[in-house]
């Protein structure tokens, strides 16, 4: 069954399509990722599956439901984790999912025993009386987590759950999600890590400009469009770079050049680097596993986006 249905959708603002004739579908239990630069349209696209926007046009569908039509009948079954941390700095850890629960009308033990329940899954038990101030950031993220579970939702959306977080915490919240996907939890997920996109994901899409440029498993990607492995060459100046792209061309492999490196994409790793190390490795020449973000930055490029 898919959890989310978009055919041909569409998002503009002020004439500019955020979004632009989209098409995706998510399955049930698995782990989904919208993965794209600054501005590429991801997050629109979420706030439309989470009816917060209403599309322009095309077809939208989540949990069998059409967003232009039921919507509360959505927001029912849905959980969602934003980007930002929006917590009641003025209610206790417990009592802001309390709070919380009362939207869904889960009200006196019931919301007690639920609270607790979620508090033991994120590891906060032991912080129920604390103040959000006192929490550290890792903190109070696997609390907006705990906060998007209230209703036992059958999708759950994280708008980029791990920013800014330390690695420790990062891999706490990464379980959490792990455990929820075997639970039967449909996950949503958009992240600039791509670490965290391959770790987690079944599938996932790249969006930019508002597309979706390519779709698939990570490592069908990966695959794909950077080969098995990666070969860094640093040229020891100015005619080196000359010679080493000349070189590559006329060998046709698959390269790009930066402003310090070669970036050579190859399914033969070790053959292909012990040719390449010894005609140019003198600037410096490294070979290693290609993964995520070598798609990413190919497929997207490596300028900086507002």
């Amino acid at each position: 069954m898919d959890v989310v249905i978009a055919t041909d959708l569409v998002k503009t603002f002020r004439q500019v399509a955020a979004v632009d004739h989209i098409g995706l579908r998510v399955s049930q239990q698995e782990c989904f990722g919208i993965l794209g630069p600054n501005g590429a349209g991801k997050t629109t696209t979420v706030k439309m599956i989470y009816c917060f926007l209403e599309p322009t046009s095309g077809g939208l569908e989540v949990l069998g439901e059409d967003t232009r039509k039921n919507t509360r009948r959505i927001k029912e079954g849905i959980g969602v984790c934003p980007q930002e941390n929006n917590l009641d700095p003025d209610l206790t850890v417990m009592d802001n999912l309390r709070v919380f629960a009362r939207y869904f009308d889960i009200v006196g033990a019931k919301a007690l025993s639920r609270c607790e329940e979620l508090l033991h899954f994120v590891g906060l038990y032991g912080k129920r009386n604390s103040a959000i101030d006192e929490l550290s950031g890792g903190m109070k993220r696997r609390l907006i987590i705990a906060r998007s579970l209230v209703n036992r939702p059958r999708l759950l959306i994280l708008d980029e759950p791990t920013t800014g977080l330390d690695p420790q915490a990062r891999h706490q919240i990464w379980e959490s999600i792990i455990s929820l996907k075997k639970s039967g939890t449909t996950v949503l997920l958009t992240t600039h890590y791509m670490d965290e996109a391959t770790h987690l994901c079944d599938r996932l899409v790249i969006m930019d400009k508002g597309k979706i440029i390519v779709s698939g498993s990570p490592k069908e990607l990966i695959r794909q469009y950077a080969g098995s492995h990666v070969i860094e060459i640093s040229p020891a100046g100015a005619p080196a770079g000359e010679a080493i792209e000349s070189y590559l061309k006329q060998k046709a492999y698959a390269f790009e050049k930066t402003a310090t490196h070669f970036f050579v994409y190859t399914q033969k790793g070790p053959e292909v680097f012990s040719d390449i190390s010894l005609k140019f490795g003198e600037g410096g020449c490294a070979l290693r596993m290609a993964n995520l973000e070598d798609v990413f930055l190919k497929l997207t490029g490596r300028e900086l986006r507002e």
